[in-house]
């Protein structure tokens, strides 16, 4: 007659380091927020058609942050918040490219990525300056 099985030892306190490598939710990557700010792609998705399914039927959408919001209220308070201005931050960087990689590995002459000047979206109350 066999014994009691044998008691798991080890991840039995990982939870909250399972729900980070689910992808069940994920958020956009740099690299794909990179590509919603060129301007075509980002007067999309600032001017998109009503959509029940999402948060504020999809008129109040952080381009950095691939956020949407309830109202104006919510987002603007957003803007003010550390993890958007954390995003902003990494976004600054230009993003890695595969001829970066080459040239760090000795395919030419490297030279560091360089910073760019990343601004807040303007809020939609405000009228842009003319």
């Amino acid at each position: 007659m066999p014994g009691p099985y044998k008691r798991k030892k080890y991840h039995f306190g990982d939870t909250h380091l399972k729900k980070r490598w689910r992808t069940k939710r994920r958020k956009k990557d740099l690299d794909e927020i990179n590509e919603d700010l060129k301007p075509e792609k980002a007067a999309q998705l600032l001017d998109q058609e009503v959509d029940l399914d999402k948060p504020g039927d999809a008129q109040f959408y952080c381009l950095h942050c691939a956020r949407y919001f309830i109202d104006e209220t919510a987002m603007n308070d957003h803007f003010r918040t550390k993890v958007h201005k954390r995003r902003m931050k990494a976004l600054e960087t230009e993003p890695y490219t595969i001829e970066e990689s080459e040239k760090a590995a000795g395919h030419g002459s490297f030279v560091p990525a360089k910073k760019r000047k990343m601004e807040t979206q303007q809020p939609l109350s405000e009228e842009p300056p003319p």
